[in-house]
């Protein structure tokens, strides 16, 4: 199986009062491309600040992360943003659509900040197609239910075409259905649209969707599943 990113004997620490609190220790993950990966852990496990590190957001205090066989803890803060914006997507808890504008024009926003070169209109019907709202185009975000607007999210995010979508706790303010829902339409984009979908979460009940599941807790690794 081909992995698009990697962590090798990853850490973070964050400077406490004159002392150091490691958030990560000992990190190394594979992550398949064109596959759901779950990252499991309660609150403080480590999973988010694990993510932000795999998303480029963040950089480790030690060890390595590769991206398509390029080392990205190298790039600079620059290039780390171009890789952001042209290969990764991020769907988030905090759903952030933009309030002013309808479901087309917050994918269509997204789209134009990539420098998307296609046809937009045609690209933003289609992504709406993807996660069954097509219908719903014209309709702001406080017209949507949570759900829905959760896979506006996802809509947007997978509008440039990135090649991995980390996606923090995207089901954590769903019911249970709905965030089901969401997980199912992961597993669609992975099979239609190749994209490889990084999440994390704390539901049991959404492990049987991973294709891999990684367990932390104490900012460990301490479980690896296929």
């Amino acid at each position: 199986m081909e992995n698009i990113m990697k962590t090798e004997g990853v850490g973070r620490a964050f400077k406490t009062q004159g002392d150091d609190f490691w958030a990560l220790r000992e990190i190394s993950v594979e992550i398949p491309k064109g596959r759901l990966t779950i990252l499991r852990g309660r609150s403080g496990s480590g999973k988010t600040t694990l993510m932000n590190i795999l998303g480029a957001l963040d950089l480790p205090t030690e060890g390595s992360v590769s991206f398509a066989g390029k080392e990205i803890t190298a790039l600079s803060d620059i290039e780390r943003t171009a890789l952001r914006r042209k290969k990764i997507g991020f769907v988030f808890q905090s759903i952030a659509l933009i309030p002013m504008m309808t479901a087309y024009e917050n994918v269509d926003f997204a789209l134009r900040m990539a420098g998307y070169k296609g046809d937009r209109k045609e690209r933003v019907m289609e992504c709406l197609h993807l996660v069954g709202l097509s219908a719903r185009a014209d309709h702001m975000p406080q017209e949507l239910s949570g759900g829905e607007q959760q896979r506006i999210a996802i809509a947007r995010a997978i509008a440039h075409r990135p090649e991995v979508i980390f996606a923090d706790e995207p089901t954590g303010a769903l019911d249970t259905m709905t965030g089901l829902t969401v997980v199912k339409i992961f597993k669609e984009l992975c099979e239609k649209e190749g994209v490889t979908i990084v999440m994390t979460t704390h539901d049991v009940g959404l492990m049987e969707f991973g294709d891999q599941v990684y367990e932390l807790e104490g900012g460990r690794l301490i479980h690896e599943e296929e």
